[in-house]
């Protein structure tokens, strides 16, 4: 005797699964997600190898390399700013 095996319906991953409920937009547009600080404009000279890890980890992640510098020197600052 034959032993009957349930298959599995096959499901489109493009579909949506269950019951969906539509959700507005709550979303600011992306130019006011980061809106900029009070920034000034520097020129500053650093080692290429410290650029070059900047640029990697930045594309690594999706980001542009300067605001990842801004970032870190910013964190940096408001670290040691209370005891300076």
């Amino acid at each position: 005797m034959k032993k009957k095996t349930m298959r599995k319906a096959k499901v489109d991953p493009d579909q949506p699964i269950g019951k969906l409920t539509r959700v507005e937009n709550f979303l600011p547009p992306p130019e006011e997600l980061l809106p900029k600080k009070d920034l000034v404009k520097i020129t500053l000279e650093l080692d290429k190898g410290t650029v070059e890890f900047f640029k990697g980890a930045a594309e690594k992640n999706g980001n542009r390399y300067q605001r990842l510098i801004r970032t870190v020197l910013k964190s940096y600052s408001e670290r040691y700013k209370e005891t300076a």
